[in-house]
């Protein structure tokens, strides 16, 4: 049986061999891949646009109007703005000061430099002072010098 043996073996292996030999195969394999890809994006863009300057007067101590504005095409823009000093504003509030301070002659004359208070003052029978007189020697002195009487003060820049 020894003797068998290493025929045996021989014979397992050589037929194991040839067993393998069966299964594998030889193979090809061509792949081809075309691949095309496009893509379209459309970028938008914000049209223009004309920003009016912003004019804040927060504080009421302040006697300016602001005022501001913008126009925009498509292919120009435009803004600006400005301010607009209020003369009879400047005047209250001067006048209020002058009074605050004791000065009320003062404080009276300075708001008689606007046509319509100094009428009233002449309508209610109390002349606007003048060159330090008030009352009878004041209506005297408007009545013969018409032109120092006050006229219309229009808004500065």
């Amino acid at each position: 049986m020894l003797k068998k043996l290493p025929v045996l073996v021989l014979f397992v292996m050589f037929s194991s061999f040839s067993y393998a030999q069966a299964i594998v195969t030889d193979s090809t394999s061509n792949s081809t891949t075309n691949s095309f890809s496009r893509t379209e994006s459309t970028v938008k863009t914000p049209p223009p646009t004309a920003v009016a300057p912003s004019i804040t007067s927060i504080n009421n101590d302040l006697c300016i109007v602001g005022a501001s504005g913008a126009v925009q095409t498509q292919i120009l823009g435009f803004s600006m703005g400005s301010t607009t000093r209020d003369m009879n504003c400047e005047r209250i509030k001067l006048s209020k000061n002058l009074f605050d301070m004791g000065m009320k002659v003062a404080a009276v004359s300075l708001m008689c430099q606007d046509e319509r208070v100094f009428t009233a003052m002449m309508n209610a029978g109390t002349p606007c002072p003048i060159d330090g007189m008030i009352g009878e020697q004041a209506r005297e002195v408007w009545a013969k010098n018409p032109q120092r009487q006050p006229k219309e003060i229009k808004s500065t820049k």
